[in-house]
Formats: C-alpha cells, sequence, structure tokens
C-alpha cells in the first residue's frame, strides 16, 4: 500500500492550487464549465541543503515557498478569468495553461510588497498606536510585556476586522467557498477515502493545518517574542524588531502548527487550536459539488504528477 503523503492548498479565483512534494497543480473553473489546469514541478530546496530541513528555519522557507507558489496560483487563476472574458467559451484544452506567467522578478517584487503590506498594517501600525498611548497608559513605557500585550491587542483587532470585512464581499465569498473545498477534499485524501464529491461533502470545512490558522498563532506568539525586546529599547529598535524577529515567529509557529496536526486527539492540543478553527468559519464557506470537483480534480492531478516514494515535506492548507 502506497503511503498517503503530505499535501497542502490554497483556494483561488474560481479554483484551487494543491501542493504535492514535487508537484503543484493549479484548477480553475471557467464560465465555459471547463476546467483549466495549470501542473508544475517544485523544486525542494531541502534536497539539497539538509539545514533547511532544521527545526525553525523549515518554518521560514515553507512560509515564503508558500507565498511565492500561492502567487503563481493567483496569478494563473486571474490569467484565466481575463482569457475567458475576452474570448468566451472557445475551443480549448482542459488542461492548457492560459495566459502569460509571471516572472521571476514579478513573484518577488509582488512577494516582498505584499509583505510590505503586512508588516505596516499588521506590526507596524499597533506599534504606533501603542507608542502613541504611552500618556493614556503608562503602564505600557515601564513594562516590556504590558506595552506588547496592548500592541498584540490591537494587532488581533485589525487583523480580525480585516478578516471580518473581507468575508463580507461577494467576490471573496466565492473564493472562501472554494477554501472549504480545499479542506474537504484534503480531509478524504487523508481519510483514506476515495477522490470523490460524495466522499469529500460530508468532511469540516475547517481544518487545523490551515494558514488562517497559522496567522492567528503568528500574532499570538508575537505578543511573547516581542516582549523580548527591552521596555528601554528606542522606537527605532522596536520597529526593527519587527522585521528581524518575523522569520523567528513564522519558524516557531509552522513548528506548533506540525505539532498539532500530529497531536490532534490531545485534548490540549484540541483546546490550543480550537480558536484557530473557530477563524476558519470567516475564511471558509460550504463549497457546490462543483466546486469540489475542482478541488479534487486539482489535488488529483498534483498525487498523480507526485513521484513514487518521494519524500514527504510538510505543507500548510491555506
Amino acid at each position: 500500500m502506497q503511503t498517503k503523503i503530505n499535501v497542502g492548498g490554497q483556494a483561488v479565483i474560481e479554483g484551487v492550487m494543491m501542493r504535492a512534494p514535487r508537484t503543484m497543480t493549479v484548477a480553475v473553473r471557467v464560465p465555459s464549465g471547463e476546467i483549466l489546469l495549470k501542473k508544475d514541478p517544485l523544486r525542494i530546496l531541502s534536497d539539497e541543503w539538509k539545514f533547511l530541513k532544521w527545526p525553525i528555519l523549515r518554518g521560514t522557507i515553507a512560509l515564503f515557498s508558500s507565498l511565492a507558489l500561492g502567487l503563481k496560483a493567483l496569478n494563473f487563476s486571474a490569467n484565466c478569468a481575463m482569457e475567458e472574458a475576452k474570448t468566451g467559451s472557445g475551443d480549448r484544452s482542459g488542461d492548457r495553461s492560459t495566459g502569460k506567467p509571471m516572472t521571476d522578478l514579478a513573484v518577488g517584487l509582488t512577494m516582498a510588497l505584499s509583505v510590505g503590506l503586512g508588516l505596516a498594517l499588521f506590526f507596524y501600525l499597533p506599534l504606533f498606536i501603542t507608542q502613541g498611548l504611552k500618556n493614556v497608559m503608562p503602564a505600557t513605557q515601564s513594562s516590556s510585556l504590558m506595552f506588547n500585550m496592548v500592541d498584540g491587542v490591537i494587532r488581533m483587532t485589525l487583523f480580525l476586522l480585516y478578516i471580518f470585512a473581507i468575508s463580507r464581499m461577494k467576490d471573496i465569498r466565492r473564493v472562501f467557498e472554494y477554501h472549504g473545498a480545499e479542506h474537504k477534499v484534503i480531509y478524504a485524501y487523508e481519510a483514506g477515502e476515495a477522490l470523490t464529491v460524495d466522499n469529500a461533502r460530508k468532511y469540516s470545512t475547517l481544518h487545523p493545518r490551515c494558514g488562517t490558522s497559522f496567522l492567528l498563532i503568528v500574532m499570538v506568539l508575537s505578543i511573547l517574542v516581542f516582549s523580548f525586546v527591552p521596555k528601554s529599547a528606542p522606537f527605532y529598535m522596536k520597529a526593527l524588531s519587527r522585521v528581524v524577529l518575523i522569520p523567528f515567529i513564522a519558524g516557531l509557529s509552522y513548528e506548533f502548527i506540525k505539532l498539532s496536526s500530529k497531536k490532534k486527539d490531545n485534548p490540549v492540543m484540541k483546546a490550543l487550536t480550537t480558536p484557530g478553527l473557530w477563524l476558519q468559519k470567516l475564511t471558509t464557506r460550504e463549497p457546490s459539488d462543483d466546486q469540489l470537483e475542482v478541488a479534487l480534480r486539482a489535488l488529483s492531478e498534483a498525487i498523480d504528477g507526485e513521484n513514487k516514494g518521494a519524500e514527504a515535506v510538510n505543507c500548510l492548507v491555506s
């Protein structure tokens, strides 16, 4: 019997990206009813540099790898939508790529912009607000823990408001339905069931290895990690720490996600992962059978493209 591999994925515009250790597949449903596919082999850097498998470091690598792959998948799905709008339901192969792919430079610049905006909104803005509260809350200036607790509460509030706001948008709700489809399909695969719509439909849209849960863990752990920055440190040092320590925090969060996946039946671990599952109620929706079919196609193609006997790597379910 073939050992199941670790898979992860991400919802995109009218579709799903699924990643196996050495293969990525994006499946997108266009208005004509076709499912267009993009399948790419993946280079595993840790095969070449073994130190990249070290704890913490592997999580940092997984984060930036997921960001890059996610951008390429979104680019493909957006190009599919634009191409369909221009040409209508033309005579095209269901496995044919469409649109101009992003160059490595474009992916790098877009990823840098995305990370920069994320840092500005969820790390620097809360820092500026907390710093401005020194006269209202003097305790934030006398205790590093108190400063970072207030900073963390503001950061968490902004994050939750952002998630809630985008969840009200019609187009985003469609993406969240595909997000739910992605989770259901992965559950079916992890349970060893045949990859069919009927089997996938019965599973939950909430998955403990979800990228939404990962981001929540990052928010929580950042409070603890930033508390080690001395309260006497100048403001620019506190601001710089938000950049320098993020890879470390991401690595810690990844290790937590990895451990929670292994210990999912442990009562303590269940309690710790529950808030992340609650948050996924905002970022996932019940999918239609058509959406499940797209997710199933993406996963089936990714598994099919995987080399036999390939070493499994851990992937975030985004």
